[in-house]
C-alpha cells in the first residue's frame, strides 16, 4: 500500500508523514494483508456477516475514504420519515423564543434565544413554533424559584403586565412557586419547584390533555378537554416576574427527561446523530485494537491503556475518522449526547481521575487531528453541557450525579492545553464557572433522600421565659439524648458525602491555580487571576443592577473552595521557601493599595477617591514609599478630563475599559451561558518609582504604566525579585516580609472583596432556616403544654390542638433535615474556620496599613467592612452549632479587632460617612457582649482613654446616637432599675429585625443581651470629665441639647397621633411616623441614662459650683427633668392616652423606662450626694417654675385622685387609629379595677427595682416634701419688675456689658453658649457681671 495515496485522501491537515511516501508497501511496518484486516476490523460493514469475512475485498488507505462514506450513508433517515415527524407542527426550525412579536413587557433574552430573564412586573413570551396535532414536549430549566407561570397558549391570547400564561381562556400554566395550575381560575397542583429543577411540559392534542413533570416525575394530568380543532394551535409560553429566569430546551439539546411517545418541538439531528455514533464506534475499535507486526495479527486490548505513540497506521486511520467526526463535534446536541456520555463512561469505573489517562490521550488526539476552531468549539460546548448537567441534576443521597460531572470536568482540566484554552476563552467569558463550585440546597428533603440518610430528627425542647434556647446536657432525658445523638450521626454521614463533592471542587481550583504549567504560554494561575479580577469587577461595578450579578449563594460556595485551594497552594510554596510567611499569618501588604498594580475599580478608599488621594498625598507617597506621581497621569484620571476626551473625539479605549452603556449586562449564570460582557471603566493612575537601592546617587525613575487586567503578565505580578511586582513601593514602616507566591496575594485580596460583595449577606439569609426551627419548636412545646392542660370535657379543642401538633412536628422533621444540609454546606466547623481566617487576614492587613500613617487612606473600605461583618457572622450565624471560643487564638483576635474599632471609629483619615457609621455600630455591638467587652478592656490604656475621649466629644456635627448607645451599654447594669434585658411589657414580643442591614441587625440582637457594664471604662470616663472641665461642659451641654430636642420631638409626634385618634373619620397613621416617634422616645431614655451615669461618676460637674459651668448645667438638668416628669406623670395626660392605644411600632413607649431613668438621676443628686450638693440640687430643683411635687409622688403611686378620669377614657377610646398598612387599632376601655393602667408605681416592679432603691425613692419624696414646705414658707413675693424678662421664673441676677441689659444668670449663660449678641439690642456682649437690686431708700 502506498502511504502517498493515503496522504492524498486526507483533506484536512498535513500530518507530516511525507517521509514515508516512497515506501512501496503500507508503511514499511504493516503489510497490506494485516492493514486490510485491521481496517475491516475497525470499520466493519453492517451488511457483512462473519461467514462473508473471507470473501471481502482487500481494504487500504486509498479506498478508505470511499468505504467510510458508504458505511456512514447506510441507514440514513429518508426525507419522508422526516416529513412524517413534522406533521402536527407549524413554524421554523430551530425553535427559539419569539423576540420580535411574541412577547409582552420587558425581558432579557439570551443570544441563543432560549434563555429569558424578566425585567418588569409580569412579562410574557412565547416560542416561534406551535403544534396542533400529536404529542409534544419541551423542557424548562428553572434558574430561580420565584413567581412564574409556564405552559401553553394560543395565538389569540393577549397578555399584559398583570395577566400572563394561564390567566386567559386559551392558555394553561403550572406555577411551582405557589404550587398551582392556572386556566383563568386556579387550583392546587403539583409540587414546589426550586432553582436547578427541570419542568417538562407535555401536551397531548390527540386526547386533549396537558401534563407537567418535575425532574422527570409526573405531577399528574393538569388539564383535560382543552380546546382543539381547526385554527387552534398551541405555543410554548411563559410569564415571569422581575428578575426571574429560565432556559428553554425545545430539542436543541437532548431532553434530560424524555417521555415515551412525546416528540420534541425541534427535530433532533438524526442523520448526524447516527453518523456520530458510528464514528465513535470506529474510534473505540481503534482504541481497543493492537497491531502485532511481528506475528502479523490483531490483538484486543483494554481501551483504558491506549496511548498515542505516533504509530503512522493508527494515526492515518484516526485521521480518516476525524475527517468526518470533527465537524460533528461542533454541534451542541452531538457533543452532549455522544461525546459527553462517552467520556463519562470512561470514568464510570470509579477511582481517582489520575487513574483514567485515556481522557488525556483523547484530548491530545483532538488537538492533533482537529482544526483549532473545531477543538475550541467542541471544548466550549462540552463544558457548557457539563455545567448545565451539573447545575440541573437532582440531589440524591450520595450526590452521585454531581460527583460524576465534576470528575469529568476535573479530567478535562487536567489537560494543560485544554485548560488554558478554557481559562482564556470559556470559563469566565462564555459561561459562569462559579456554578461548578456550588452545592444547591434541596427544597424537598424526601426526594433528596435525606429521610434515609437522617432517619431520626431532633430540635431543641428547653426554652426560657423569653423563648430563648437554654439547652443543657443535664436537662436532657435519655430519649432526647438518644434522638440527638442519632441526629448528629446522620448529619455526620451527610457531611462526609458533601465533602466528597467539595474535594473535587477544590481539585478543579487547584488545577486552575497551577503556576508551573509553562510549556505553552503563561501559567494557568495568571490567566485565572486576570479572569477572576474581571469577574470581581463585573460584580462590583453592577451592584445597582441585581440581574447582572452572580447569585450570592454561588459566591458563598466559591469563596470557601477558593480559600481552601489558595491556602493549600500557599502552604505548598511555604514548604519550598521556609523563610516566607505561612497562610495562617498571611495579610495583604499596604503597597498593593497605591502602587497601581491591582485595580480596585470604582470601590471607595478610606480617604476618598483615588484621584484625590494621589493629588493630596503625593508628597507622602514620595517620602514613605518612593513613589512619584506623574501630574499628567493624575490629571488624566479625573472624570472631567475623561468627559472632555469623549466630547473632543478622543481615541476609543481598549476593550475592558469601556463604560457601561444604557443596556444592562446580561447575566450568563441565569440561563444559557452564551453572553457578552459590558464592563465599567477601569482607571488607576500610572506611577513613577524611585529605586531605593541607590541612596548615594540620583534616584533612577522607572515609569510604570498600569496595565488593563487582561494585559498583565507573570512578570507584572511576580516581578523578578522580592520587592517588585505586586510588592513595588514598600513603605518604610512595612517590614520586608517574604511571600513565596505574590500572585496569591491578589487572589486573597479578591476573596476579601467577594465576601464584602455578597457572601456576608447570604450567610445572614440562610440563618432563617435555623430561626424557623426555633420558632416551630417553641410552638410545638407550647402546643404540648396546652394539650396537657386541655380539660377532658373539650374534645373539640383537644382535636384541634392535636392537629396543630402534627403539623408542627411534620414541619420540624422537614426543617431539621434541611438544616442539617445547610449546616454541612454553609455553617460547618470548616466553613467557620474559613471566615475566621478571613477575619484574621483583614485585621493584619488593617494593622499593617495603619502603620503607614497617612498612606492608610489608600486602603479600600471593604477591608474594614469585612473585618466587622466576619466577626458578626462568627458570633451570630455559626452558633450554637459551633462556638467562637473554640477558634484558635480567639481572645487575641478579639483584642486586635477591639483595638481597630476603638482607634478608627473617630480616625480623621477615614472620610466616608457610611464606613464611619458602620465602625460606630460595630463598636456599639462589641461592648454589648462580655467576651468582646473584655477584649476592649484588654487593649492598651492609652487607646482606651483615647476611645473614651472620642466618645465624649460634643454631640453636635456628628452622628451622636450610636455614641450615646455605646455609653449607655457601658453603664447598663449599674443604673437605677437598669438591670433588665428586655422591658417588662415586651417580654412576650419578638424584635422585628429581619430586614435590617447586617450591622444594624447585630446591634438589634445585642440590645437584648444581659447587662455587662465596664467599670474600667467608666473610670476612664470619670477621670476625663473630672480633669478636663471644658470638655465636660461641652459634652454635657450637647447631651442636654439633644435630650431637649429628642423629647420635644417625641411630644410633638404623640400629639399628632392623639389628634388622629380623636377625629371622627377613619384615620391613617404612617408607620414611618410611628417608628420615628419610638426612636425619639428611645433616644430620650438613653440620653437620660448617660446623664445618670455622669451624675453618678462625676457629681461635681453639677454640684461643685466652683466649676465655671456647674450651676448652669444643674439648672438645665433640673429644667429638663421637671419637663419630662410633668409630661409623663400629669393626670389625664397625653402620654397615658397614646401608650394605651398600643399601636404597632410604639411597643417600646411606656412609663417604666423613662421614669426610672429620671428617678435614677434624682436619687443620685438628692439622696446619695454630699450634704452641700444635695442642698444645692434641691434648691435648684424647687426653684424651677415647672417643679410639681405630685410628679414625684406619682413614682410611688401616691396620688389622691384617679390618674385617668372617665372623660379621659372616653376621649382615648373615641375613634380607632389605622396604621398605614390598614390595621385598625381600637384603644381598650379601662375598667375600674384595672389599676395597672391607671396608676404607675415603682413598687409594682419587684423584679426590676430592688428594696434599697425603693427606700431611696421614699427618702427622696420625704425630703422634697419637707423642702418644698420650707421653701413655700420662706419665699417672699417678688414684684414683676424684678423678674427676668426672658423666663419670668427667676429674679434678675446678671447685667450685660457694655449695653447694661439684665436677665437671670441661667438665661444669659445658656444664651451665650450659642450666641454672643444681646437679647434686646443685638450688641456684642463683652462681659457679664453679677447684679443685685439696690436697697430701697
Amino acid at each position: 500500500m502506498s502511504a502517498k495515496g493515503g496522504g492524498t485522501a486526507l483533506t484536512r491537515r498535513n500530518y507530516r508523514l511525507s517521509s514515508d511516501t516512497d515506501k512501496p508497501t503500507a508503511t514499511g511496518i504493516v503489510n497490506e494483508k494485516l492493514l486490510s484486516d485491521y481496517l475491516h476490523h475497525v470499520f466493519p460493514s453492517t451488511k457483512q456477516g462473519p461467514a462473508l469475512a473471507s470473501l471481502r475485498k482487500p481494504l487500504g488507505f486509498p479506498d478508505l475514504g470511499t468505504h467510510l462514506e458508504k458505511l456512514l450513508s447506510e441507514g440514513e433517515p429518508t426525507e419522508e420519515s422526516q416529513d412524517m415527524a413534522t406533521e402536527g407542527r407549524l413554524g421554523p426550525q430551530p425553535v427559539v423564543l419569539d423576540h420580535t412579536s411574541g412577547f409582552e413587557g420587558l425581558l432579557f433574552v439570551d443570544d441563543d434565544l432560549l434563555g429569558v430573564i424578566g425585567h418588569s412586573n409580569f412579562s410574557s413570551i412565547r416560542a416561534t413554533t406551535c403544534v396542533y396535532k400529536g404529542k409534544w414536549a419541551y423542557e424548562v430549566l428553572i434558574s430561580s424559584q420565584g413567581l412564574m407561570q409556564i405552559g401553553w397558549c394560543t395565538l389569540n391570547c393577549r397578555f399584559n403586565q398583570e395577566e400572563g400564561v394561564g390567566d386567559t381562556p386559551d392558555s394553561y400554566a403550572y406555577d411551582g412557586n405557589r404550587v398551582r395550575k392556572w386556566n383563568v381560575t386556579t387550583t392546587n397542583y403539583g409540587k414546589s419547584w426550586a432553582a436547578g429543577d427541570i419542568v417538562s411540559c407535555l401536551i397531548d392534542l390527540d386526547e386533549g390533555t396537558i401534563t407537567f413533570c418535575l425532574n422527570g416525575q409526573s405531577l399528574g394530568t393538569a388539564f383535560t378537554n382543552i380546546k382543539m380543532g381547526p385554527g387552534v394551535a398551541y405555543f410554548p409560553a411563559i410569564s415571569l416576574s422581575f428578575k426571574e429566569s429560565v432556559a428553554f430546551n425545545f430539542g436543541s439539546r437532548p431532553l434530560r427527561y424524555p417521555v415515551e411517545g412525546y416528540l420534541t418541538l425541534q427535530n433532533p439531528p438524526m442523520a448526524d446523530l447516527m453518523k456520530a455514533h458510528k464514528l465513535l464506534g470506529y474510534i473505540k475499535n481503534v482504541l481497543s485494537t493492537c497491531l502485532d507486526t511481528q506475528d502479523e495479527r490483531l490483538l484486543d486490548r483494554d481501551c483504558a491503556v491506549w496511548r498515542l505513540h505516533g504509530d503512522p497506521t493508527v494515526l492515518i486511520t484516526l485521521a480518516h475518522i476525524f475527517n468526518y467526526f470533527a465537524p460533528l463535534m461542533c454541534k451542541v446536541y452531538l457533543v452532549e449526547d455522544v461525546l459527553m456520555n462517552f467520556l463519562l463512561g470512561i470514568l464510570e469505573g470509579g477511582g481517582s481521575v489520575d487513574e483514567h489517562p485515556l481522557i488525556q490521550q483523547l484530548l491530545d488526539l483532538f488537538w492533533l487531528l482537529m482544526e483549532d476552531y473545531e477543538v475550541n468549539e467542541c471544548l466550549k460546548q462540552l463544558m457548557m453541557s457539563l455545567l448545565r448537567a451539573y447545575r440541573f441534576s437532582p440531589i440524591i443521597p450520595d450526590l452521585g450525579f454531581q460527583i460524576h460531572y465534576l470528575r469529568l470536568t476535573t479530567a478535562i482540566l487536567h489537560h494543560e492545553k485544554s485548560r488554558k484554552y478554557l481559562l482564556n476563552n470559556v470559563l469566565f467569558d462564555v459561561l459562569r464557572s462559579v456554578v461548578f463550585f456550588y452545592i444547591k440546597t434541596p427544597l424537598r428533603v424526601k426526594e433528596a433522600g435525606l429521610e434515609e440518610l437522617i432517619p431520626t430528627t431532633w430540635w431543641p425542647t428547653h426554652f426560657d421565659k423569653e423563648g430563648k434556647d437554654e439547652w443543657e446536657p443535664k436537662d436532657e432525658s435519655s430519649d432526647e439524648r438518644l434522638r440527638r445523638r442519632a441526629y448528629e450521626r446522620g448529619c455526620q454521614r451527610l457531611k462526609k458525602r458533601i465533602e466528597v463533592v467539595e474535594d473535587l471542587q477544590v481539585q478543579i481550583l487547584r488545577l486552575l491555580l497551577n503556576n508551573k504549567d509553562k510549556t505553552v504560554g503563561e501559567a494557568s494561575r495568571y490567566i485565572f487571576l486576570n479572569k477572576f479580577r474581571k469577574f470581581l469587577q463585573e460584580n462590583a461595578s453592577n451592584r445597582g443592577h441585581p440581574t447582572a450579578l452572580c447569585p450570592p449563594e454561588y459566591m458563598v460556595c466559591f469563596l470557601h473552595r477558593l480559600i481552601t485551594a489558595v491556602r493549600t497552594c500557599w502552604d505548598d510554596g511555604n514548604r519550598k521557601s521556609p523563610v516566607s510567611i505561612g497562610s495562617e499569618d498571611s495579610y495583604i501588604p499596604p503597597q498593593l493599595f497605591y502602587n497601581g498594580k491591582v485595580d480596585y475599580f470604582d470601590l471607595q478608599r478610606l480617604g476618598g477617591l483615588l484621584s484625590h488621594l494621589k493629588k493630596t498625598l503625593k508628597d507622602d507617597l514620595a517620602g514613605k514609599a518612593n513613589i512619584i506621581i506623574d501630574p499628567a497621569e493624575i490629571q488624566a484620571t479625573s472624570m472631567d478630563d475623561l468627559d472632555e476626551d469623549e466630547e473632543s473625539g478622543a481615541a476609543p479605549r481598549p476593550f475592558g475599559a469601556v463604560a457601561m452603556g444604557g443596556a444592562l449586562a446580561r447575566p450568563s449564570w441565569l440561563s444559557s451561558p452564551t453572553l457578552g460582557r459590558a464592563n465599567r471603566f477601569l482607571s488607576t493612575a500610572a506611577v513613577s518609582l524611585m529605586n531605593p537601592r541607590r541612596p548615594l546617587t540620583q534616584p533612577e525613575k522607572v515609569k510604570v504604566r498600569t496595565l488593563a487586567v487582561e494585559q498583565r503578565t507573570e512578570e507584572d505580578i511576580e516581578g523578578s525579585h522580592g520587592t517588585d511586582g505586586l510588592l513595588l513601593g514598600r513603605p518604610l514602616e512595612e517590614p520586608d516580609q517574604q511571600f513565596s507566591d505574590k500572585s496569591l496575594l491578589e487572589i486573597m485580596d479578591g476573596i476579601v472583596m467577594m465576601y464584602n460583595l455578597s457572601v456576608h449577606q447570604q450567610l445572614g439569609k440562610m440563618v432563617v432556616v435555623s430561626d424557623d426551627v426555633h420558632e416551630y419548636a417553641v410552638a410545638l412545646k407550647d402546643t404540648e403544654e396546652k394539650i396537657a392542660r386541655c380539660p377532658a370535657r373539650r374534645p373539640d379543642i383537644l382535636d384541634e390542638l392535636q392537629k396543630s401538633h402534627k403539623v408542627f412536628a411534620e414541619k420540624l422533621n422537614h426543617l431539621s433535615r434541611r438544616l442539617a444540609w445547610i449546616n454541612a454546606t454553609i455553617y460547618s466547623k470548616e466553613k467557620m474556620l474559613d471566615v475566621y481566617w478571613l477575619l484574621c487576614v483583614c485585621i493584619r492587613t488593617i494593622e499593617h496599613a495603619d502603620n503607614t500613617g497617612s498612606l492608610f487612606a489608600f486602603a479600600p473600605e471593604f477591608y474594614l467592612n469585612v473585618a466587622m461583618n466576619a466577626y458578626s457572622a462568627l458570633k451570630n450565624y455559626f452558633s450554637p452549632a459551633n462556638s467562637m471560643e473554640e477558634l484558635p487564638g480567639y481572645e487575641d483576635t478579639l483584642t486586635h479587632l477591639a483595638a481597630i474599632l476603638a482607634k478608627h471609629f473617630a480616625d480623621p483619615r477615614i472620610v466616608g460617612t457610611d464606613i464611619k457609621d458602620s465602625l460606630m455600630q460595630a463598636l456599639a455591638s462589641y461592648v454589648c457582649y462580655p467576651q468582646s467587652l473584655k477584649a476592649v478592656e484588654r487593649i492598651p490604656e492609652e487607646q482606651r482613654v483615647a476611645m473614651m475621649r472620642n466618645l465624649l466629644a460634643p454631640y453636635e456635627q456628628r452622628p451622636w446616637a450610636q455614641t450615646n448607645w455605646i455609653l449607655v451599654r457601658l453603664w447598663r447594669g449599674c443604673g437605677f432599675g437598669y438591670r433588665y434585658t428586655r422591658l417588662p411589657h415586651l417580654l412576650k414580643t419578638k424584635p422585628e429585625d429581619a430586614n435590617l442591614p447586617s450591622l444594624q441587625k447585630d446591634l438589634s440582637i445585642a440590645s437584648f443581651q444581659k447587662p455587662c457594664p465596664s467599670l474600667l471604662l467608666q473610670r476612664h470616663m470619670a477621670e476625663l470629665l473630672s480633669t478636663d472641665k471644658d470638655m465636660a461642659a461641652s459634652f454635657l451641654n450637647s447631651v442636654l441639647n439633644q435630650l431637649n430636642w429628642a423629647f420635644s420631638e417625641f411630644i410633638g409626634m404623640i400629639q399628632e397621633i392623639q389628634q388622629a385618634a380623636e377625629r371622627p373619620e377613619r384615620n391613617f397613621v404612617d408607620t414611618r411616623q410611628l417608628k420615628v416617634c419610638a426612636t425619639c422616645f428611645d433616644l430620650s431614655v438613653s440620653l437620660l441614662r448617660v446623664l445618670e451615669m455622669t451624675v453618678t461618676l462625676v457629681p461635681e460637674i453639677f454640684l461643685d459650683w466652683s466649676r465655671p459651668s456647674a450651676e448652669l448645667l444643674l439648672r438645665r438638668l433640673a429644667q429638663l427633668l421637671n419637663q419630662v416628669l410633668n409630661r409623663v406623670t400629669a393626670e389625664k395626660n397625653l402620654f397615658d392616652r397614646v401608650v394605651n392605644l398600643r399601636l404597632p411600632g410604639l411597643e417600646s413607649v411606656d412609663h417604666y423606662p423613662i421614669l426610672v431613668a429620671v428617678t435614677g438621676i434624682l436619687v443620685r443628686i438628692l439622696v446619695d450626694g454630699e450634704k452641700q450638693g444635695v442642698s444645692r440640687a434641691a434648691s435648684v430643683l424647687l426653684s424651677d417654675p415647672c417643679f410639681q411635687l405630685h410628679s414625684i409622688q406619682h413614682l410611688l403611686g401616691e396620688t389622691g385622685e384617679s390618674t385617668i378620669s372617665s372623660a379621659a377614657i372616653g376621649s382615648a377610646t373615641a375613634r380607632p387609629v389605622v396604621t398605614s398598612l390598614g390595621s385598625s387599632v381600637t384603644p381598650p376601655v379601662l375598667s375600674a379595677g384595672n389599676t395597672e393602667r391607671k396608676h404607675f408605681s415603682l413598687q409594682a416592679y419587684t423584679d426590676y427595682i430592688s428594696e434599697e432603691e425603693k427606700q431611696k425613692v421614699e427618702l427622696m419624696l420625704a425630703f422634697l416634701t419637707e423642702e418644698s414646705k420650707q421653701a413655700a414658707a420662706s419665699t417672699a413675693p417678688t414684684s414683676e419688675e424684678d423678674l427676668c424678662p426672658i423666663c419670668y421664673a427667676h429674679s434678675i441676677s446678671a447685667i450685660f456689658k457694655p449695653c447694661s441689659h439684665k436677665s437671670c444668670k441661667a438665661c444669659i449663660n445658656q444664651h451665650l453658649m450659642n450666641n454672643k449678641d444681646c437679647f434686646f439690642c443685638k450688641a456684642t456682649i463683652t462681659g457679664v457681671e453679677d447684679y443685685s437690686k439696690p436697697a430701697s431708700c
